[in-house]
């Protein structure tokens, strides 16, 4: 973020088609200026009015708390500290503080149904043979979009479970009339409203995750050692999509290129075609060579994250560093007070 908003090399490009590298990171990272400037003040006047509070706020800031973790993406963390010239502390992923299975469960929300339902009917599948969709909390899924979701995941021929958060009469109609769910029924579950995602990801059944590519859902994507097909839709999702795919090499794309104006989800055109679906998590799911790297990568980091969280690792050893800095910090605060009252 700090690199495209402090540069001029929006202004360069002439069309929103041409492809072109970020400047100043460690990977060759090439997006369109649509993809790119969703990430900035964006073209509404509530995005510019959030984009420029957060900047003034980033100015006074002593450090930076990154939900993240150091071995994920080590150059990244030490080109941020240089670009912001401040303390960056990476203590993530935080999902993982939750450890029961009723916070993980009812994590961000209250699920659409019974957590303990979801474990049963995953149990009764082969372990890495589920599909799971869900495009994030503020995702909006037009009629048209839930029902080639639906379509492309019957067409694949594996196991899922798809979540809608926000459906409609109309497609509750379409499931009624065409027997969707009867059609599914022995491998598959569409369901509506909210998802206990680290319960579902976390499971030995599950084995892809088609993700919009929100931070929170890919950190937990990653920290299940999930591979991910990439579904980006606005903000820094393409962003995030290129890191996934280009960088961590865990994700397939789906294929989307246009960003949805955030205040203007609900008015999108834009339709993912139930073949393009299919063939997404297929590709995700195969077992052919570059499946089972990419498995065998992701996998790799959920081990990383795990000794991240622990005592002596990199987010355990961070927090602790961020606490004594704004301990200090304070204790400064406080000494020059009294020397300014005496």
């Amino acid at each position: 973020m700090h690199i495209l908003t402090h540069t001029n090399i929006l202004n360069e490009i002439e069309t929103n088609s041409e492809y072109f590298a970020i400047p100043g990171l460690p990977d060759q990272i090439e997006v369109t200026k649509p993809q790119a400037f969703t990430w900035s003040k964006g073209d509404s006047k509530e995005t510019t009015e959030i984009f420029e509070r957060a900047q003034e706020a980033d100015k006074d800031s002593f450090g930076i708390v990154v939900n993240s973790f150091e071995e994920l993406e080590p150059k990244y963390v030490e080109a941020f500290a240089k670009a912001k010239d401040k303390k960056v502390w990476c203590i993530g992923p935080v999902s993982l503080c939750n450890k029961s299975f009723n916070d993980v469960a009812e994590r961000g929300n209250k699920a659409a149904i019974n957590g303990h339902d979801y474990i049963k009917w995953l149990d009764s599948r082969d372990p890495g043979s589920v599909v799971y969709v869900c495009l994030g909390s503020l995702s909006y899924v037009s009629t048209e979009q839930a029902i080639e979701i639906g379509l492309g995941l019957e067409l694949s021929n594996l196991p899922f479970i798809g979540f809608i958060r926000n459906t409609t009469d109309e497609f509750e109609r379409w499931l009624l009339e065409e027997g969707y769910e009867e059609r599914v029924k022995d491998r598959g579950l569409m369901i509506r409203g909210w998802a206990p995602q680290i319960l579902i990801l976390s499971h030995q059944a599950t084995g892809g995750f088609v993700t919009h590519c929100g931070w929170n859902s890919t950190l937990e994507g990653i920290s299940a050692g999930i591979p991910l097909v990439t579904w980006p839709q606005f903000a820094e999702q393409f962003l995030n999509e290129r890191f996934i795919v280009d960088v961590l090499k865990i994700g397939v794309k789906i294929g989307t290129e246009v960003p949805i104006v955030f205040t203007e989800l609900d008015k999108s055109k834009i339709i993912v075609k139930r073949q393009d679906v299919k063939i997404a998590v297929q590709d995700l799911m195969s077992t052919e060579e570059e499946g089972e790297a990419r498995r065998k990568r992701a996998r790799e980091f959920k081990v990383l994250v795990k000794i991240a969280m622990e005592e002596g690792g990199s987010s355990h050893r961070n927090m602790t560093l961020m606490i004594k800095a704004i301990t200090s910090i304070k204790e400064v605060a406080k000494n020059t007070k009294s020397v300014i009252d005496v």
